[in-house]
């Protein structure tokens, strides 16, 4: 199966500037997006996407084929042990992490597949997450943990599944406030079924 993403990470040196690195796993944050922005409905909900045409699935094969561990947040896990059939529509059955402050003390659980929580800041949970991945990707669901990674310099691609629809309000794809634009740097779009699949690279 050939690889969306090509070899390498970007990391900062010396000098400041972000260089690219070679090496097989990088961190990727993957989701779909409304039209409008919002990566999920008022109340977490996530009804907004049961009716859409995802086409043959391609990009999400290689996703999955490519990805070593998860690292989600609280509400994802919950919205996907709750509402969803499991992550990536329980086709993933790997290692997942979740990122909680004051965790209890049974492992988390999306439908019978148990993970880990982590309760440790994001540096150590992207650390962790690609031990774990030995190798292979690290795919981050979640606005808030993706937000952090970015934030931290440890996000290296991103691929958003852009829906035909207008959700109208709920958790937007990316919100902060009183900082500098983030730029992208431009690898693909394709169209998979009713979807445009975008797919960037942090600079």
């Amino acid at each position: 199966m050939s690889r969306l993403f090509s070899p390498g990470h970007q990391v900062r040196t010396d000098d400041g500037l972000r260089r690219w690195v070679n090496d097989m796993g990088k961190v990727l944050w993957h989701t779909m997006m409304s039209l409008d922005g919002f990566i999920a409905g008022p109340n977490d909900g996530m009804d907004w996407m049961s009716d859409i045409d995802g086409g043959e699935g391609r990009v999400i094969d290689e996703v999955l084929g490519s990805t070593g561990a998860l690292l989600v947040g609280r509400r994802t896990q919950d919205v996907e042990d709750r509402d969803q059939p499991g992550f990536y529509g329980g086709a993933y059955s790997g290692p997942f992490f979740v990122l909680r402050h004051d965790p209890p003390a049974d492992p988390p659980v999306v439908k019978g597949v148990e993970g880990e929580f982590l309760n440790v800041d994001i540096d150590e949970a992207v650390r962790m997450a690609k031990e774990a991945a030995a190798g292979a990707d690290v795919v981050v669901l979640g606005a808030n943990v993706a937000r952090q990674c970015l934030e931290a310099g440890l996000l290296d691609e991103i691929i958003i599944h852009v829906a035909p629809v207008l959700v109208g309000g709920g958790v937007r794809l990316f919100e902060r406030d009183g900082r500098n634009a983030v730029r992208l740097r431009f690898v693909s779009s394709t169209q998979e079924g009713e979807t445009a699949v975008l797919h960037y690279a942090v600079r």
